[in-house]
């Protein structure tokens, strides 16, 4: 979701007070307010088939899966990831969270930049952070960053599976991209239609 500047500086407080009452969604960066726009379908599309791939990979374990309205506390920020997983955080705060596991990103052209730049600086910052995820919505394209590897990325693409090792979970390119309209996915669909009739 793009990202409008709102308000001048004002403290942790009073953006948290405010984002309880407030009809809209804002992100928070170094006391400066930030309105977020709407998300197109695609990107709706990607952030709920992995958050529902995730919940139920998560249904028995002692972590949970979380879409765009938890917050997360990073550095001097508290940003709403697209998807995340938090784990062991039963008496943490209602509404952020400063312990996600994994965090997901879908980018978009007004997003990419600070998704790739302010986030993953403070994203890095979270002691319980073992990747940070960025997804393209309008061609196929997963980057992966894992503090296992130093934070260095890995990327995936279509026909390829993607492997979340903080969850020890194995997940196809092409379920994280399903019902998605680009001109990849397209071009894969039509690829498989070929090959079924052949």
């Amino acid at each position: 979701m793009a990202l409008k500047k709102a308000h001048s500086y004002i403290s942790e407080t009073e953006y948290l007070q405010g984002e309880q009452i407030s009809t809209i969604k804002h992100e928070y960066i170094d006391g400066e307010v930030y309105a977020m726009a709407g998300a197109s379908r695609n990107h709706q599309r990607i952030s709920g088939n992995l958050f529902n791939i995730l919940t139920n990979y998560t249904a028995d374990l002692p972590c949970e899966a979380f879409s765009a309205d938890l917050k997360v506390k990073a550095a001097n920020g508290f940003f709403y990831p697209d998807v995340m997983v938090v784990c062991n955080d039963d008496d943490g705060d209602d509404y952020y969270t400063d312990q996600p596991k994994i965090i997901i990103e879908v980018l978009s052209k007004n997003t990419r930049r600070t998704d790739q730049t302010i986030k993953l600086a403070a994203y890095k910052t979270l002691a319980s952070l073992q990747e940070y995820v960025l997804i393209e919505q309008d061609h196929i394209d997963i980057e992966v960053f894992r503090r296992s590897a130093n934070w260095f990325s890995e990327r995936y693409f279509i026909g390829d599976e993607v492997f979340f090792e903080s969850l020890d979970l194995t997940v196809s390119v092409s379920d994280i991209y399903q019902r998605v309209n680009n001109e990849d996915m397209q071009d894969y669909l039509q690829q498989l239609q070929q090959q079924q009739a052949s």
